[in-house]
Formats: C-alpha cells, structure tokens, sequence
C-alpha cells in the first residue's frame, strides 16, 4: 500500500482527513499579472512543493506527498511569493490519521506500439462485482481508489477505436494484494468474577481482521502503576490472584500480526474477601458467646453467694429500715382538723416527709416463692410481691408446688389479726385461683377498688359472670349471680358460690365494686369513701372470713381503704388515730401500701370529714323514727340534734373564684350582687359566631366541643349543679333579665336543654323578679326562633311547650317549661304533694340515657332550673330532685352531704334550717312508714336515672366511668395503678349557721 498526501490548494489553510492535508484560507486579490505568482509548501523542512505560473481560474491543484506516516504530527508551511517578494507566510500543525481501511494503487501502462493512436482504454478490475473504467486516449496511469486491506484483486486493461464499430484489443491483465490495515475492535467482551479475586475476560473476534488470520489477542490489566498483558490465540483470560476490592482497568485488542486494532476499555472491581470476613465472625460469634457464659456464670455465682449471705444482709437492712423511720404521735379526735391544717400547709411539706420516711418494702421479710420460676407468671407487677411469711397460701393441687400460690396477703386490721386479705386484681390467668382463695378462706366480701379497664389499660381480670350468663364455672367453684345493682359511685352483685368436689351447701357472697376513683389521682371527695365503707360494713358479719380487698396491684388503693377503715375503727374505739403507725404497719405486712402521698393525705381527710360530721345517712325504713328523733330538744335550751346538723354545715363563702361575675361589664347581668356563679363550675356561653360553624347535624348523642374557656365566652349567671347519677345534669339560673333573654335561650340551645322548671311568678308586689322570656307570637333571638306551642294549667303548676329553631340547624328542638306557681318567694311551697307530682311529671320529658361517659366534660344538660336569683327556691328543688333519686336507688337519703355539695356549686343554695328540715319532711311525707316498711310509689316510671340506666351487666362491670368534678387539684407522683396524689391547702370555712366549725375543703 502507498500512504501520501493530498494537497488541495483552494487558498491558504490547511486541515487533514487521513493522510490527506487540505489547504484553505481566505479569498485573495491579485492584479492580472498572474504569471509573477509563485507558491512554496514545506512540511518537515521536505518535500517541497512548487508552483510558478499558477493559473488563478484553475478550481484546485492537487500535490501529492508520498511516504508519510500515519498517526504522526507534521509541521507545514505555506509560502506566496508575488514579482519575486514574499506576500503571505502561513505555518500549520497537521497530525496524519491512522489510515484507511480502504487504501490506492496507481495503474501505469504505455500506449500500444501498433503504429496507431487508440480512441482509448477500458480498465476493469475485480473481485465483488466488476468495475470498469473508460480513460482518454491520452492517459497512460490510473489511480484505484478504495481498495480492502489485505485483499487480492485483478486487473484487465484493453485499448480500442472507433471505427465503423467500435473495435477492442486484447485484454492485459494482472493481479496484485493490498497490503494489510488495522483491525477493528473486539467484540462482546465479557468480564465476570471468578471468586472473590479472579476475573474472566472473554470476546469474540473484529469485524475486519484486514491482515493475515493468524493474528493473536491481547490484554493490558493496569491498576495504579501496576501493568500486566496477556497474550492469547483465544480471547480467553483467566486472571487470579488479584488484589480484593480493587478496581482494574482492562484494554483487549487484536493483533493480526502486521498491526494491532483499536482497544476495547473496561473497568471492573474485585470483591472483599469473603472467607476472611466469615472467619472473623464465626470467631467473633465464639469470642462472644465465651463472654456471656462468663456473665451468667458470674451472676448465678453472686446470687448463690447472696442467698448464702440472707440472713445476715437482711438484718442490716433491718437496721437501716427501722432507722429511717419517723416518730409521728398519734392525733385525738379533737386536734385531728387542725392538724391536718398544719400538715397540709406549704403544699403538703409535713405529709410528705412523713410519707417518705416509711420504707417501700422492709427487706427483713424474705420474698422467695413469688419470685418461683412457675410463679412468676401469676404476678401482675414484677415488683408488687407477697412477702412469704404472711402470704395466702391455698391447697395443692395433685402435687403441683406452684397451685399453693397467690398474690394475696393477710394484713390485721384494727387490733383484729387478719380481717382482710389484700390482692392483686385477678388475671384472666389466675381467676381460677382467686375463686379458689375465695372458698377456701370462708370470704363473704370482695371489695373491688377499680374497674376492669382505665385508660385503656387492662386492670384486672373480669372474674364474674354477666346477669345474662348466670352462672360460670371457675375451676371446681361454681358462681351463680342473681342480684346486680348499679348506683352512681358503686355496683353491688349477690353472688352464689358452691365448691364441685365439696358437699356442703353454697354459700353468698356480696362483689361491691367502687367504680368512681378517677384515672389519676384520687377521689376529690372523701365522702365517698366513707359511703363505700357503709355499704362494705353492711354486709359483712362476725361469722365471715376475711375482707378480700383488690384494685389492680393490690397497694394504692387497696391499702387506702384498708387504711381507712382501720383507723375509723380506732377512732371510734380510743378517740384518737395513729395513721402514720398503721401505714406502717400496711408496709410491713405487704409492700407498697398506700403507695403515694395523695392517698397518705386521703386517708387523713376522710378522718376529719367522719369527725367533723359523723354519719349523717339515713335509710328509708328508719327516717321517720329518726327524723322524730332528731326534732327533739334535749334539754330544751340546746339546739335539737337537726339543728345541730344543719349548723354543722359549711357555707363555703368565697371558697372559689368569681372573678367573671364580678367584672365590670358583666355585674348589670346579675339580679343579686350576693349571688354570683363561681368560675369553676360557670355555664360559658358560646358566641354567635362560634355556633354558626357547628356542624348541620344535631344528634341527642351529639355534644358542642367548643372552648369553655373564659375568653372565648360570653357571661351568664348559671351555675352547673351535680346530679345524683353524673356531674352537671343540672343548671341552676337566675330569673332572665330583659337585656339577658337572648342569652338564656341560646344557653337552652347550646346546652340541649330538654326541660325548664321555672319556680317563681313574673313580679313580687310590684317589683319584677323575672322577666317574660315567652310570648304567644314567635320570638327571634339572633340565629334562635322561639315559638310557644301549647300551653297547659294545672292546679299548681303550668306547662308549656316550646319548639325552638336554629337557622343553622334543620331540625326543630321541644323544650317543656314546668312553672310552679304555688310557691311564694322567701316561703316555702304551701303544698309540698303538688311539687312532688309535678316532678313526678317532668321526669317523663327527660332522656331515659344520656351520655354514660363521666370522664367527659359533658355539655348536654337535659334540666334547667330557676327561681329569682337561681339560689333560694332553686336549691331547694335541686336537693329534692337528688334526694327522691337516691331514695328510689338506694333506699337512703343523706340530706346533709346532698345540700354540702350544693354549697359548693352556688352561693346562697339552702341557706335556712326551715328549707333544710323541709328537706326532710318532704321526704318523710312521700315515703310513709307502715309496719317498719316503706311504702314506696308504685308508679315504676316516676323512676328516671339520669345517666347511668342499667343496660347490661357486662357492660357495667367494665366501662362504667366516675363522676369527677371538672377542677384539678395538686398532683404528686404516679402508682401503679396510675394514681396521682390531691391535696388541698385552702383554709377550712366556718359555718354561718351556728358555732364555729371548721369544713375540709380543697383548694382550686
């Protein structure tokens, strides 16, 4: 093959296509003298090329510079020269290309020697198909142009002449090879992992080999300055040994033994080493399990020496128990109140000591068989335990060790040994057991302080059957229940047990479970507790076995009922109680009990509530006799024992803030400047413009969820009062004003109220104590149409029927207005019969259930009631409404803590001792004793519970919530149970009614 070069003079630049260099440059003027015109081109200070008389018109000339180099840089220069002086002087770089697969051969031949002259030739060269080429009659040399590398062709050149035909010469012909070229790239390379360090490289062959085909392929694996090539007949690699994790770059080419093609370039990493990495973790994993069996060992060890040393740890710890504890004296009954006033100052700081100062658990008293591999499992709380010493333990079972165990423990009461068993809340795990330690122990009383769940949290187990189920079997004991009552702070079951395996008869036992100790903290009222101890007392006797006391770990609230009702006993039986002693006493006997300050305190303030105002529950069967009783003067000159009670009462004067009331814009809302809702319990009343974005649908079950808060309401003298099934089912108002009479109609609405007892006449003489908030036309109140649609008289008493209508509600509201018109103001009702009918009445209009979520805020109020000032008549009505009910549930009345409570929601509310023996008349009057009986009423529907109406005994039993109040009080550290301490540090009230005679109140 011959390499040359082109050069194409078209001006004065150059450029390069393979082997061939052009020249180009911009347009150029020359005068007509173009025979003055000499060109000069030097490339490598060789082969020269020039040019004199340089035809101008002429489109190219072509100079060809033979032997050069491919892929190699030349340095050319391009000279002009016009009449002899040099006109332009042009330098250029040009690198020659690798070549052409396709390269020329130069065809020469002579003109034959017959004497004659040709027309011309025809040249023809193959193989592929055949190409000829006709040439001047002139041209003796051809140039064949893009041949194959390495290819063999054959040439045939013939002379002829046109005559009359045209007549052809014989053939020449020859054969010749191209020289061989570059291949072209491998192809399909492959690169695959052969383990963790070793490559595979294979390809297929280039396209072109152009050159012999005994060629050879070649690799170049490189990685940093390291070079390795490979050589092989096959494009087969195998490479070992190479470094882990280690990128290598890869160049395959072919050689087909003249020159070598174009590399193919591939980059590949090696993988770590994964036999090492194996190897280090097996040998880790053994490193590490060698260790652990080194800690176990040394824990089983230590504990081995531990159990070893017992006795003598036990003692020291003894030492250091007994040593932290305090030297409290007991209290007598007569310094009890003002030293709960002293201890409960400073937040409490005098309760606390003492409370901290008692050892959670004394660690003299060994706690071994709870802690029993099969024992664990029966435990609720993993640091709640039984000690051993005085642990409940039941009979065997076929042998079983574990079967004698229960968390359970004996605790003495009140100089009585064992009058209770404190336990755990049953497991659904150990309900078997419970019942077992049940029948075993002779226990006639369970006495269940919590509910079965709070908060969503499981606390216990439930152990009974449902009054639908009747009867269920709990191992060989057999429960049967036949009796379910529900009361507001309580539910009391009879339960029938009998034993499969045991002859005897069955024998009755009584579940009461307390159902209103809220979530966290404890009780506000300690009233409460007192009741729930009545009920407990009431059904235990000397015969029975021990008081089964439970809540869920069988501590907190456990040991603070325990703890109550001890020291009751101890102040009845000596006048004094030493409550620090017999907690910890409770302590000694099981861990935890009374387990935070707020139920420490409690235990206090139900002491000082019982002493200050004793037992003032009174059952139907024994009021009259009571009643008569308590109306004697004994002598004449003292107070009759009514009296007395009624001046024990607490007037709780400014006990709370009333800050709304008595600001400036809202004291011409007030009718009684004496008589001002406390802030605590106020009825907020929601703008218009909050009640115009509720929701369209308008539900009985539905509740407004608007801010209560004090500045986003408006002002309404209104006072939330407690009922006897829930807090707030009533509101106790004032007489509406004419400027507050749209308020009062919106407060109807917002709070859903479903009956108004209006207990007052429009005008007194002739000063208005109410103002008409009716009329036989419709009213419009803002969004709010009021229209009366019937009206009905009685002889005491007027019914009316109103239908009120939202503009932002469809659905039309009734609401009945009951008004009482045979009661004059600062009197009381001439005929009390006609006041209990009425009642009996609109009871019907009420909701036969209401929400029975006592945890909520509730804004459904289903009653309203009011006189002048929402004090005087309203009181009264609201105490005989709570009253009749827990007469009708209970078949007791309690008319001292009824009008204490109402004290505590409204100023002014029973505030005579006339209204306060009415109470007790009234109730005397409806439920007639004959033969010791009460004769109660037939009439079964007069009976409304207003929230809490028995529905199913299952659903009692697990979701029945407390009746708490909406304030909070101080809060300490949390039980188990989940319990927060409450403690009060506002100064008690002195009574108005008589001598002075401090009340136990709780702050806000």
């Amino acid at each position: 093959m011959t390499m040359y070069m082109w050069l194409k003079l078209l001006a004065f630049g150059f450029a390069f296509l393979d082997t061939q260099v052009f020249v180009t440059g911009s347009n150029l003027s020359f005068s007509k003298h173009t025979k003055s015109l000499t060109i000069e081109i030097f490339c490598n200070n060789h082969f020269k090329y020039s040019n004199h008389n340089y035809n101008l018109t002429s489109s190219k000339k072509e100079a060809k510079f033979e032997g050069l180099s491919p892929n190699k840089n030349y340095s050319c220069i391009s000279k002009v020269f016009y009449n002899g002086q040099s006109y332009t002087n042009d330098s250029r770089f040009i690198k020659t290309d690798f070549g052409s697969e396709y390269v020329t051969y130069i065809y020469i031949w002579k003109s034959p020697e017959s004497g004659f002259t040709p027309s011309g030739f025809v040249l023809c060269h193959e193989p592929n198909s055949e190409k000829c080429a006709t040439l001047d009659m002139n041209q003796s040399k051809y140039d064949l142009r893009n041949l194959k590398p390495f290819q063999k062709y054959s040439v045939s050149l013939y002379a002829f002449v046109h005559a009359k035909i045209q007549r052809n010469g014989n053939a020449n012909q020859c054969e010749f090879q191209t020289q061989a070229g570059y291949p072209t790239e491998v192809q399909r390379l492959s690169v695959t992992h052969m383990g963790d360090n070793g490559l595979s490289v294979k390809c297929t062959q280039p396209k072109e080999i152009n050159g012999p085909n005994n060629g050879s392929y070649h690799l170049e694996v490189k990685t940093g300055d390291s070079l390795m090539e490979k050589k092989d007949k096959k494009c087969e690699f195998y490479l070992h040994d190479l470094y882990y994790s280690t990128q290598y770059e890869l160049k395959v080419y072919f050689n087909n033994g003249i020159r070598s093609g174009k590399p193919v370039i591939e980059f590949y990493s090696t993988s770590y080493n994964s036999k090492a990495l194996i190897a280090f973790l097996a040998f880790l994993i053994v490193v590490t399990s060698i260790a652990l069996l080194v800690v176990l060992y040394k824990i089983y060890d230590l504990h081995k020496k531990r159990s070893s040393n017992l006795d003598e740890a036990q003692e020291l710890v003894e030492r250091d128990d007994e040593k932290q504890l305090m030297n409290v004296e007991p209290i007598h009954a007569d310094n009890l109140l003002e030293t709960y006033k002293r201890k409960i100052a400073d937040e409490g700081r005098l309760f606390l000591a003492e409370f901290q100062s008692i050892p959670r658990v004394f660690s003299k008293f060994s706690i071994k068989d709870a802690r029993k591999p099969f024992n664990q499992n029966k435990n609720r709380y993993v640091d709640i335990l039984p000690y051993d010493y005085n642990r409940v333990e039941l009979s065997e079972i076929n042998g079983d060790a574990g079967s004698n165990y229960i968390n359970a423990s004996y605790i003495d009461g009140f100089k009585e040994p064992r009058k209770y068993i404190a336990a755990q809340g049953p497991r659904d795990e150990t309900v078997d057991d419970f019942w077992r330690m049940i029948w075993e122990q002779k226990a006639t009383v369970i006495v269940m302080v919590t509910r079965c769940e709070e908060g969503n949290r499981n606390k216990c187990a439930e152990y009974w059957p449902s009054m639908e189920e009747g009867t269920r079997a709990f191992g060989d004991v057999i429960v049967k229940i036949y009796e379910h009552k529900k009361c507001p702070d309580y539910i009391i079951q009879k339960l029938s047990i009998t034993n499969k395996k045991e002859k005897t008869t069955g024998r009755e036992v009584t579940h009461i479970q307390f159902t209103s100790w809220p979530d966290h903290g404890v009780p506000e009222d300690p009233h409460l507790l007192l009741k729930l101890r009545r009920r407990v007392n009431a059904f235990s006797n000397f015969f029975s076995g021990p008081i089964v006391v439970h809540c869920s770990a069988g501590v907190g609230r456990t040991g603070t009922y325990i703890g109550i009702d001890a020291m009751l006993e101890g102040l009845e039986a000596e006048g004094k109680v030493d409550v620090y002693g017999y907690v910890v006493k409770l302590r000694r006997q099981r861990c935890l009990m009374v387990q935070v300050e707020a139920q420490y305190i409690l235990i206090h303030q139900a002491l000082v509530e019982y002493n200050q105002f004793g037992e003032t529950e009174v059952n139907l069967s024994e009021l009259h006799l009571c009643l008569h009783n308590m109306k004697k003067r004994d002598p004449p000159s003292e107070p009759s024992p009514l009296e007395a009670e009624f001046q024990r009462l607490p007037s709780y004067r400014s006990w709370r803030t009333q800050h709304i009331g008595n600001q400036e814009e809202n004291k011409k809302k007030n009718r009684n400047s004496n008589v001002i809702p406390y802030d605590f319990n106020r009825v907020p009343l929601k703008h218009e413009l909050e009640m115009s974005k509720e929701s369209e649908p308008d539900s009985e079950e539905s509740s407004d969820e608007e801010s209560d808060s004090e500045e986003t309401s408006r002002y309404i003298n209104a006072s939330f009062i407690m009922g006897y099934w829930k807090p707030e089912m009533m509101i106790a108002t004032q007489g509406p004003l004419k400027e507050t009479i749209g308020d009062f109609w919106q407060m109807i609405f917002q709070r859903k109220v479903k009956v108004i007892v209006m207990l007052t006449e429009l005008n007194h003489g002739n000063q208005e104590i109410c103002a008409q908030y009716w009329g036989e036309e419709k009213k419009t109140f803002g969004d709010l149409e009021v229209d009366l649609k019937d009206t009905t008289k009685h002889s005491t008493y007027t019914l009316r029927v109103f239908e009120l209508r939202h503009s932002k509600r469809k659905e039309p509201r009734t609401v009945y207005q009951y008004q009482y018109t045979n009661w004059s103001m600062e009197q009381l009702p001439a005929d009390p019969k006609d006041l209990i009918s009425m009642i009996q009445s609109l009871k019907q209009k009420l909701s036969k259930k209401t929400s029975t979520d006592g945890n909520k805020y509730t804004k459904s109020v289903p009653i309203l009631i009011h006189c002048r000032d929402g004090s005087q008549q309203t009181g009264i009505f609201c105490a005989l409404l709570n009253l009749l009910e827990s007469a009708e549930t209970e078949e007791v009345v309690d008319v001292f803590q009824v009008v204490k409570s109402l004290r505590k929601s409204r100023p002014g509310m029973v505030s005579t001792f006339e209204q306060y023996q009415f109470l007790y008349d009234i109730i005397a009057s409806t439920y007639p004793a004959q033969n010791g009986q009460v004769k109660k009423n037939n009439n079964q529907e007069d009976k409304v519970e207003f929230d809490n109406e028995v529905d199913k005994a299952k659903q009692d039993a697990n979701c029945v919530h407390q009746a708490g109040a909406p304030d909070k009080t101080h809060q300490g550290s949390k039980e188990v149970e989940g319990a927060e301490p409450t403690s009060g540090t506002e100064g008690p009230e002195h009574s108005a009614n008589g001598p002075a005679s401090p009340a136990l109140t709780q702050s806000s």
